[in-house]
């Protein structure tokens, strides 16, 4: 229970290494050392109450310590929003904009309303506009009253003429303030100040208090639950912690894990119970807003503009398992931000993610891309690089020789596949399995990379000695499969010739220590999906740019085969490409059309879509949910997003413009004047008002119309709830 079902991945060790802290803005992460609770930087708004549960015998905390930053962050409020939207703190607006006055016209309208009593009043009360504005209090009050005979009737008389005075300034502030929109005003500006000056935040109840616990404590946990609030008073738990013991107490309720193994484990440990297996409970430092409860990472602002929604204007855009499931494609030049405004920061959301066990990465990108500091990883493979910590898996783990065979001639030819004998990778997954499976069966393993080229070239000494051990095996049936590919490799046009060449782009010095499948160095291996992994592989794209283009095909291959074949599928698993040129294949696309219902998902940058061939971009685009593309994309590549978002009903309005024709002397004297004066013509307006049919996002306006430092983003979530485009303010 101590680590809630995960253990480190096959072939793979952790990488210790320490860090400083750094606070967050918005989310309280003290470090793994207990630390003293720092100041709240800003009061997050009222949270609103959750369910209901049973009364609990604790009490809301009270005095200094009830102000601690995480306590905050866990009474915060998160209503629910449209995919994308993010939702700590969020405030949701109406779905259509309401007609409203725009503040600058409201201020001068008031002030002039204002003005224009002010000036009626002083003229009444200095007697300007004569004696009879008073008359109806002379007539209605007794005649006694006026002379004041007596002391009796002179307060009389103040008091009757006082409430005449205030029935017609009464009358004077409903005119005036309703023409200048006074209650509009002060429902805008005025009250909101007040009710945060006036208001205190209101505390949630003990039953509701998510701070407390109150679902531990309604299930019979209540010391575990007593233990973890302290723990957040105290200020030695993070959010990474909240959101791990969570994922533990999620396991316990499924029936995976007994009640009193997890009390036992928090009573023991406290915040650190159910730790990842490196042992590490948050990040060194981070780029970027995460909320773990959300499971969401800010990538920047919805932008104030007539294209976007009325919902999402102002509000924050986010990302998550939720929507990061159907898969995401970025399209963007260099320098548009895809790396530093996207990919590192879902990177960073996905390791806190693992570090609270609920997900597992595989970050692809070239040597020295910034995708995160080592530290941030279990694992870092730096394919090419001498001395190598760690290697990877050319096989994917798999001990089945035709799923390698797929995998590797998918990443081999797979982006050749049109001129291939037959359209596919089908004839090249063939032949390599009529060698993967006879020296599988002959030596235990599968062969190293130059041992595969050696046979890809038909060297006859490489396939005798292959033959010789089959035979000291006993295995006839895998002879003839042996006999096979020596027959088909003396026909024109063999396969695997192509192999051959592919294959020896991966057989070069700076390779040779890497790929090898004796077991004499620590392989990463994707088979290991279903636990919190967090792997950084980088490409050696400099100088050996076919070769990461292979390896960044076979990463992908190997995901999308062993995220579908997991048998424990709670962890959302999530590969990052940056970079992904040359990627995309009809077979990739098939695997990633299949993650949605595998509880997985995949992040890909591409610098234009002419990278991928041209009869998979339309593909591309309706295979992934998400889309994004970044300020400075071509026409071109705005024309695909153009088609792919659609269109939209709109209102629209024609103004035309009337010259007036006067026909009396009189008018045309005044006509002339106003032009003399106005440099133009009298005319009248006509305004017509159709609903057109529209493009979202047009494709002139996706290469024009887009800020540096923004993005067009669309998603979808798993569950089919999409949301439309969004200029996204990524500075934000």
């Amino acid at each position: 229970m101590d680590t809630e079902g995960t253990h480190d991945a096959q072939h793979t060790a952790p990488q210790q290494s320490g860090g400083a802290h750094r606070s967050e803005p918005t989310v309280p992460r003290p470090a793994a050392p207990p630390a003293p609770p720092a100041a709240a930087p800003h009061t997050p708004p009222p949270p609103a109450a959750p369910p209901a549960v049973p009364a609990m015998p604790a009490t809301a905390p009270t005095g200094p310590a009830a102000e601690a930053p995480l306590l905050g962050w866990l009474r915060t409020p998160r209503p629910s929003a449209a995919p994308g939207i993010w939702t700590y703190g969020h405030r949701p607006r109406a779905a259509e904009e309401p007609d409203r006055v725009p503040g600058r016209q409201l201020i001068s309208g008031a002030v002039i309303s204002f003005l224009c009593g002010w000036l009626l009043w002083s003229l009444l009360w200095n007697g300007y506009l004569g004696p009879y504005w008073g008359w109806p209090l002379a007539v209605l009050l007794p005649d006694s009253w006026a002379l004041g005979a007596t002391s009796g009737d002179q307060l009389a008389y103040a008091i009757a003429s006082r409430v005449y005075y205030g029935l017609w300034i009464a009358g004077l502030v409903i005119v005036f303030g309703r023409l200048g929109r006074w209650a509009e005003l002060v429902r805008r500006y005025l009250l909101p100040v007040f009710r945060r000056r006036s208001a205190p935040a209101p505390r949630p109840e003990p039953a509701a208090d998510r701070a407390l616990w109150p679902e531990l404590r309604s299930h019979g946990a209540a010391d575990a639950a007593d233990q973890l609030a302290a723990e957040a008073r105290t200020g030695r738990m993070n959010d990474v912690d909240v959101a791990r013991i969570e994922r533990a107490w999620q396991s316990v309720r499924s029936g995976k894990n007994s009640l009193a193994s997890f009390t036992d484990t928090v009573l023991r440990h406290g915040a650190a119970a159910c730790a990842h297996p490196s042992g590490r409970r948050d990040l060194p430092r981070r780029a970027a807003h995460h909320d773990l409860l959300a499971h969401q990472v800010r990538i920047g602002t919805a932008a104030e503009h007539p294209r976007n929604p009325y919902r999402h204007r102002g509000a924050g855009s986010a990302l998550s398992p939720e929507v990061l499931g159907t898969s995401l494609l970025a399209v963007g030049p260099a320098g548009s931000g895809k790396t530093t405004r996207l990919v590192k920061p879902v990177v960073e959301s996905m390791c806190l993610q693992a570090l609270a066990g609920q997900c597992a990465v595989i970050a692809v990108g070239p040597a020295g891309s910034d995708l995160g500091p080592d530290d941030a990883f279990d694992v870092v493979v730096r394919v090419g690089r001498p001395d190598p910590e760690c290697d990877l898996d050319l096989y994917g783990g798999t001990t089945d020789p035709d799923e390698a065979s797929g995998i590797l001639a998918e990443a081999l030819v797979g982006d050749l596949a049109e001129q291939l004998p037959g359209g596919d990778s089908r004839r090249a997954a063939t032949a390599l399995s009529q060698l993967l499976g006879p020296f599988r069966a002959a030596h235990d393993r599968f062969p190293t990379v130059p041992e595969l080229r050696e046979l890809l070239d038909g060297a006859p000494r490489a396939l005798a000695a292959l033959r010789t051990a089959l035979e000291d095996t006993g295995a006839a049936t895998l002879l003839r499969e042996l006999d096979a590919r020596v027959r088909q490799s003396d026909r024109p046009g063999d396969v695997a010739v192509l192999l051959a060449d592919r294959i020896a782009l991966l057989d070069r010095p700076a390779f040779a220590a890497f790929f090898d499948p004796t077991g004499t160095t620590r392989q990463v291996s994707l088979r290991s999906l279903d636990h919190p992994l967090r792997v950084r592989i980088e490409l050696p794209e400099r100088g050996h740019t076919e070769a990461s283009r292979i390896l960044a095909r076979l990463v992908l291959a190997q995901f999308t085969e062993s995220a579908v074949a997991r048998g424990d599928r709670s962890l959302f698993a999530c590969l990052v490409i940056d970079e992904a040129a040359h990627t995309i294949t009809a077979e990739a696309l098939r695997g990633l059309q299949r993650l949605r219902s595998a509880n997985a998902g995949a992040v890909l940058t591409l610098r234009s879509l002419d990278e991928v061939p041209d009869a998979l971009r339309g593909a591309l685009l309706g295979a992934v949910g998400c889309r994004m593309a970044f300020a400075g994309v071509t026409t071109w590549d705005g024309a695909r997003f153009a088609e792919v978002w659609g269109k939209e009903w709109v209102e629209t309005r024609d103004v035309t413009d009337r010259q007036i024709i006067a026909e009396s002397a009189a008018g045309k004297a005044f006509h002339m004047v106003r032009q003399l004066v106005t440099g133009k013509a009298a005319t009248a307006k006509a305004v017509t008002v159709r609903t057109v049919e529209r493009e979202r996002w047009s494709a002139s306006d996706l290469a024009n119309s887009v800020p540096a430092g923004h993005a067009v983003l669309s998603v979808t979530s798993v569950g089919g709830e999409h949301a439309p485009p969004v200029l996204v303010d990524l500075r934000s």
